[in-house]
C-alpha cells in the first residue's frame, strides 16, 4: 500500500549556517558598529541579546531573513516575550519547533481526514503516516496539505509504493 511521511521538520545544519551568514553580517554592519549584542546558540533554541529593544527587534529581523533564504519555514520559529533589564538591556529566545507536537499533530489529521480522500493518517513519533490504495490519492492530499494554512511548517517524505 503506497503511504508518506508528514513532518515539521527544521534541518538543524542549515540554521547553523544560516546563524553563521547573520553573524558575518551583523559584524559588517555599520549601524552595529559598537553595539554589544549576542547570539547564543543551544540544542532547540537560540537567545538574542542587545543593549535596547530597538535593536534587539532589528537583529531578530535580521536573524529571520537569513533563515528563510536557507529555506527553513519560519512558522518553526516560536519568539517569546521579549525581557527588558533594569539597565534596559533586552534578551528574546527563540525556540525550535522540531515534529509535530499533540494538539498540532490531531489538528493536521483531521485536515486530512475533512478532504474526504480516501487515505488513513496515522501519528507516529512526531510525524505522520498518511496510506492509502492509489497514488494519485496521496498527491492529491500532499498538494492540499501545501495549500492549506497550518500552525507548522511540513515536509513531505519517505514515499513508498
Amino acid at each position: 500500500m503506497p503511504s508518506f511521511d508528514v513532518s515539521s521538520d527544521v534541518d538543524m545544519a542549515e540554521v547553523k549556517n544560516a546563524l553563521l551568514q547573520f553573524r558575518k553580517e551583523v559584524l559588517t554592519r555599520f549601524d552595529f558598529k559598537g553595539v554589544n549584542w549576542e547570539l547564543e546558540e543551544e540544542k532547540d533554541k537560540f537567545v538574542l541579546s542587545a543593549d535596547d529593544e530597538f535593536k534587539l527587534k532589528t537583529l531578530d529581523q535580521m536573524l529571520m531573513g537569513r533563515l528563510a533564504k536557507r529555506n527553513i519555514c519560519l512558522k518553526n520559529m516560536d519568539h517569546q516575550k521579549i525581557e527588558t533589564s533594569s539597565v534596559g538591556r533586552a534578551r528574546q529566545e527563540i525556540k525550535i519547533k522540531q515534529g509535530f507536537e499533540g494538539d498540532t499533530a490531531k489538528q493536521v489529521v483531521q485536515i486530512i481526514k475533512g478532504f474526504g480522500i480516501k487515505v488513513q493518517a496515522q501519528i507516529q513519533e512526531g510525524k505522520i503516516r498518511v496510506t492509502g490504495k492509489n497514488r494519485d490519492d496521496l498527491q492529491e492530499v500532499i498538494q492540499r496539505l501545501r495549500a492549506t494554512e497550518l500552525p507548522v511548517g511540513v515536509d513531505f517524505g519517505n514515499f513508498r509504493d
